[in-house]
């Protein structure tokens, strides 16, 4: 028996690249059922990203906060010795494995934000991540949520009341930006959310799409950004100053609160080195940024299609070094 064709298809093309700057265009036909099955594909990873976010981080948080406080409370409780160490072991075991399966949750919901970030940006290139490039997205992940989640916890354990004026803060502030770039630029808003929606129902959605998006930046840097002018509300140019201004700005808050906690934590915390917990948190974060600046310099599929890469963004604003050659379509320029 033959193959049925499908009655309607389209034409895709693809770019492929070759070499540094060099592409090759593919076409091909795409059936119906391939366009849909591309569809739900897209919304599984969109709807991972969002369970990763507002189910596994807030358990890993919780999770992390009542093993600090479990770790001074005082062992006898009206049991037996070694009843009790026997259970606590147990625990401590459970609850190790369930922090781990939440940051991995986690880390996979970064993961997914950082190749759908590169597929809207890069929509005519057809791309795949290396094994190397897959490594170092998981290790400066992991090491961005679990230094963050942990700067939290602790701040959380020794000044409880100021934690909800932290939280509020940096969503307050996440969900604005957005909002003022979008009045600064003048624009409309878009009209391709859902044609049946009014202006309220329009702002509604923005407005819950908004609050997810500064929910996951206040544990990690999104990858996909906001930009409520464009008609795909992504932006998809390679802001490289967001990414440092995010970035140095969760460095020195990061070491704010850590440093806030170890000044005020509580005397059920002799049980390990507090400054050198201290340095370990910090070390760590910065070991994400060197992964994730890896990945931008050596890693990126796309990475021969930037007009400027790591290197001559750390020249031009560290040293006040300006670039001698730009890339132009993959190839070297001078300027």
């Amino acid at each position: 028996m033959g193959r049925e064709e499908e009655p309607y298809v389209s034409i895709s093309r693809k770019k492929h690249l070759r070499g540094w700057g060099q592409s090759e265009e593919e076409e091909r036909e795409v059936g119906h059922s391939l366009r849909r099955l591309a569809t739900h594909r897209n919304a599984f990873k969109r709807t991972a990203v969002i369970q990763a976010f507002l189910g596994s981080t807030p358990q890993l948080t919780l999770q992390l906060y009542i093993c600090v406080l479990q770790r001074y409370v005082p062992a006898a409780r009206g049991r037996s010795c070694s009843a009790g160490e026997a259970r606590e072991c147990r625990d401590r075991i459970g609850a190790a494995v369930l922090m781990a399966m939440s940051l991995a949750s986690t880390t996979y919901g970064a993961l997914v934000l950082n190749v759908l970030a590169i597929q809207i940006k890069y929509d005519d290139y057809k791309v795949r991540l290396s094994v190397p490039a897959f490594l170092c997205i998981v290790i400066w992940r992991c090491l961005e949520i679990a230094t963050r989640v942990t700067v939290l916890v602790l701040f959380c354990s020794a000044l409880k009341a100021w934690v909800a004026a932290v939280a509020l803060v940096n969503l307050i502030a996440l969900f604005l930006l957005p909002w003022v770039n979008f009045w600064r630029s003048g624009s409309s808003l878009p009209e391709n959310v859902e044609k049946n929606f009014s202006w309220f129902g329009t702002v509604s959605v923005l407005g819950t799409i908004t609050l997810l998006y500064s929910a996951i930046n206040m544990f990690c840097w999104s990858a996909v950004q906001l930009n409520l002018s464009e008609r795909d509300l992504i932006d998809q140019s390679q802001n490289w100053a967001r990414l440092s201004v995010h970035y140095t700005v969760r460095l020195l808050e990061n070491a704010a609160l850590v440093l806030l906690w170890y000044f005020y934590k509580e005397d059920g915390f002799e049980y390990f080195c507090s400054p050198l917990l201290v340095v370990q948190l910090l070390v760590g974060y910065i070991a994400a940024v060197s992964f994730m600046l890896l990945f931008y310099q050596y890693f990126h599929p796309c990475r021969s299609l930037f007009s400027h890469n790591v290197s001559d963004f750390i020249l031009c604003v560290c040293l006040r070094v300006k670039p001698t050659h730009v890339l132009v379509g993959g190839k070297e320029t001078d300027v």
